[in-house]
This record gives structure tokens, C-alpha cells and sequence, in this order.
């Protein structure tokens, strides 16, 4: 029986119409029932996965805090800087388009209807993904695809929600887009190593650092001091000690500069042969649902975040 399921799930897929109408019947099913139950849904997926009690009252840990901010956190720029396309005119704004344009991966092409993308004329190596998900793409390394295949699933990723069922809110973007970017290959043919800046209020207190993400890599940490932390997400491996980077420095000021419009944002960044490439800010990881080891730093993490509701009225990217 157990092995009927995911069959039953994969052929319901595959035929876009009905995947796309269950799928969102389903959301907002879950999105509804949370809002008329003071949240117990996500209260008890929290406990699942995290291991205890959530507390929106008084939250105090990192995890609780973000599951805080997708129910409360109203900023207007939240959405603008989650959405994949939009994010980048956010950047030119906040650095100059010129300082930008340095760190932004080139922009193949982006469009709302998949049936116009040039596939013969892109590169042969891309990558694929849409504007309003988190952990859905296409990746191109040899020029080797199923256009028709890849339309579907284009067509499919424009028409269904994302983030709904775990209330977050900055994830309902209404025009949604298919962007396809240049992939970014190291040495050894992988994706470099994805740097993740976790900032509060405009500070650095964690970076993790992410090895061979597309296969579930392992993943180190570092404190904004670069001293290795023996901390680590049960998801992933302890990754190893690395040096810092040259021009962590410059990394560093980036995320500062791109944090300034947040209580708290995840700030990604590549390095790719001494360059900085943007990846995005993630106002939500893992939706507040990553359990630590130890647990204790859940908690520690969490002090360096001050809950202020409506943090964002005063700011002045929002006045310009």
C-alpha cells in the first residue's frame, strides 16, 4: 500500500490540469484552516519537525521568530525581494546599477509564457527556474533536454502557489514569470559553494556555507568572526573547515548593504574563482521549520533577533 502513494501522486502530477486544481484546492484548504484555528496546523507541523511547543506570544527562538515574521510581517518589501525577477531592480536600488549588474548572474531570458523561450538560442548550460518558488528548477549543463517536457513543467510551476499552505505570506506573488539564467560551474563542474549570510537587524551573526547544494551536500558554519562553529542543520552533514575567503570583507559589506531594509533576511552569495555572484534573500528558510543540533542554539541564534512589529514604517527605501 505504502508503495501505491507515491505512484498515485507521480501519475496525478503528470496530468498538469488536475495536479495544479488538488494542489491548490489543498492550500488553501490548509491556509484557511490555520487562519480559523489560531494556527494550529502549522503549530503542530512546527512540533514535528522541530521538537517543540511554538510560542507566537513570546516567541524566542530563531525558528519561532521566523514562523513570527510569515504570519505577522507586513513589509512591503518582503514580496518585492522574494520574487526571483523583481529582486534584481531591488538591488540596482539599493547599490547602483552599475555595483549590481557586477553581481547578478546574467539574465538569459524571462517571460510568462514558456512556449516563447528560444531554447536554440540559449547556451548550453542554464538554468531554469520560476519567479515565485524556492527549490524549483531546471539545470542545463550539456545542452541535453525535452523541450516539451521542460514547457510543461514551466506551464505547471506558473500555476500553482507556493508557500500558501505554510502561510508565507511574501511567496503569493500574482505575476509570476519563468526566469533562465546563466548556470555558474566551478573547476570541478559543480555549483560553487553557496554562501548564506544570516543577518539581523543589519548585522552578520551566522554564515553557512554550503557544498555541492543540488546533491544535498554538506554544510559548515561560521560565525561573523569566521571561527568555525560545530553546529549543524539534521538535514545535512557536517561540511569542513574551510579558510575565508579573500574577499569576505566585500561579501560581508554586501550583505550588510542588502539586510539594511530587514529585522532579519538570509543574504546568499557565491564565489566563483574570487568573484561575487548574488543568489537571493530568503526572508523564510526552511519556513521556521530546521531543527539544530544542538538545540540550544535554536535559542542562541534567536537572542540576536528583536521582535518589533512594524519595524519596516520608517524606512527609507520604502519613502523614495
Amino acid at each position: 500500500m505504502n508503495r501505491m502513494f507515491p505512484k498515485i501522486k507521480e501519475n496525478i502530477k503528470n496530468h498538469n490540469i488536475i495536479f495544479i486544481f488538488l494542489k491548490t484546492a489543498r492550500d488553501y484548504a490548509f491556509y484557511a484552516l490555520n487562519k480559523i484555528s489560531n494556527y494550529q496546523l502549522e503549530k503542530i507541523r512546527f512540533y514535528k519537525k522541530v521538537g517543540y511547543h511554538l510560542n507566537l506570544n513570546y516567541p524566542k527562538s530563531y525558528n519561532e521568530k521566523i514562523v513570527w515574521k510569515k504570519i505577522y510581517d507586513r513589509n512591503p518589501l518582503l514580496p518585492v525581494t522574494t520574487d526571483k525577477y523583481r529582486v534584481r531592480s531591488y538591488l540596482k536600488e539599493i547599490l547602483g546599477e552599475k555595483k549590481a549588474e557586477e553581481i547578478l548572474i546574467p539574465l538569459l531570458y524571462v517571460t510568462n509564457k514558456p512556449e516563447t523561450i528560444p531554447f536554440e538560442r540559449l547556451p548550453s548550460a542554464f538554468i531554469i527556474k520560476p519567479n515565485h518558488t524556492s527549490g524549483q528548477n531546471i539545470i542545463i549543463k550539456n545542452g541535453h533536454f525535452e523541450k516539451k517536457q521542460m514547457v510543461k513543467t514551466c506551464r505547471r510551476w506558473l500555476k500553482t502557489t507556493y508557500g500558501l499552505e505554510k502561510l508565507e505570506w511574501a511567496n503569493q506573488i500574482n505575476r509570476r514569470k519563468i526566469i533562465i539564467e546563466k548556470l555558474l560551474i566551478d573547476d570541478d563542474g559543480k555549483i560553487p559553494k553557496d554562501f548564506k549570510f544570516h543577518m539581523f537587524h543589519g548585522k552578520c551573526k551566522l554564515i553557512r556555507v554550503i557544498f555541492d547544494r543540488i546533491n544535498i551536500g554538506s554544510a559548515s558554519t561560521f560565525d561573523e568572526k569566521w571561527n568555525f562553529l560545530s553546529v549543524k542543520k539534521l538535514h545535512r552533514p557536517q561540511g569542513p573547515k574551510i579558510k575565508k575567503p579573500k574577499n569576505y570583507k566585500r561579501m560581508l559589506e554586501l550583505a550588510e548593504k542588502l539586510s539594511v531594509d530587514f529585522d532579519y533576511v538570509r543574504v546568499d552569495l557565491y564565489n566563483l574563482n574570487g568573484k561575487i555572484y548574488f543568489g537571493e534573500l530568503t526572508h523564510y528558510p526552511a519556513s521556521g521549520t530546521k531543527k539544530f543540533d544542538p538545540i540550544s542554539f535554536d535559542y542562541e541564534l534567536g537572542q540576536h533577533w528583536k521582535i518589533e512589529p512594524e519595524y519596516w514604517k520608517n524606512n527609507q527605501t520604502l519613502k523614495k
